[in-house]
């Protein structure tokens, strides 16, 4: 996902968001651990995009904070 099109969603959505791709990455990691990965680049990607709407939640928050 681009950043440009998480920055259209909600903080609520972002949050729903973030808690998804936690819980791929957790099931990828136990793939790992068994032996059944199919796909290694997804480590990259989804440890990226948590990043990103982690960084988007940190801006909103900061935000918030000056107003």
């Amino acid at each position: 996902m681009k950043i440009a099109e998480l920055r259209n969603l909600s903080r609520e959505d972002l949050s729903v968001k973030l808690v998804s791709l936690k819980e791929e990455l957790g099931r990828l990691a136990y793939g790992k651990t068994i032996g059944q990965v199919d796909k290694p680049h997804k480590f990259k990607e989804l440890r990226r995009a948590i990043a990103q709407i982690q960084t988007l939640l940190n801006e909103t928050q900061a935000n918030a904070k000056k107003e």
